[in-house]
């Protein structure tokens, strides 16, 4: 038989109290106002307070920057986003991505190659090849033999950063064949 937790919210403060091994109380708090519940809430505090009941408050959550960084001179950069309809799997569709990136860049000769993806999977496949299935190990060792002649560096970028690739990823999908956009824009 299990002791459930009680939960009780106001507004945005977080507080946990243990009440005994087995069962603890979760309130969020604060503001001004002060309702029927908000009463009952003061009460309860008042209450477990004079029970000395130890408050352990949340922390306040982790803000991250996440910023879209250029190339350095010299390098191409490609951020990967696979893009699925349900056919497979996003790690498969998201491989499909960093592969597609490192035998265009061979063909082109671009021999300094950064890819960058939303997905750690991918990363972990780039440090060890246990990750792709086998379905994709052919066409993945032959990407590793074309990369042995290039440099390569794969990061990994939080999705609010490849915001871009996703939204080209999703267009891709709409379309009938591939597509290929070439825009430079180079000042003097």
């Amino acid at each position: 038989m299990s002791v459930p937790s009680h939960i009780l919210y106001a507004d945005d403060i977080m507080l946990f109290c243990s009440i005994s091994q087995k069962s603890s109380i979760v309130l969020m708090l604060s503001g001004t106002t002060e309702t029927k519940e908000d009463l009952k809430i003061t009460r309860l505090i008042t209450t477990l307070q004079a029970f000395h009941v130890k408050f352990k408050y949340a922390n306040a959550p982790v803000i991250k920057e996440v910023l879209w960084q250029p190339p350095v001179f010299n390098w191409i950069k490609c951020n990967c986003d696979g893009s699925s309809i349900g056919i497979s799997s996003s790690l498969h569709d998201e491989l499909i991505g960093a592969m597609t990136a490192v035998e265009i860049a061979h063909s082109k000769g671009w021999i300094n190659l950064w890819i960058e993806t939303d997905s750690m999977l991918v990363v972990l496949a780039f440090k060890s090849s246990k990750v792709v299935r086998w379905t994709l190990r052919n066409r993945w060792d032959n990407c590793l033999y074309l990369l042995s002649s290039m440099s390569l560096l794969v990061t990994h970028i939080y999705r609010e950063g490849n915001h871009c690739a996703d939204k080209l990823a999703n267009l891709g999908l709409s379309l009938h064949s591939k597509a290929w956009w070439t825009v430079f824009t180079f000042s003097n």
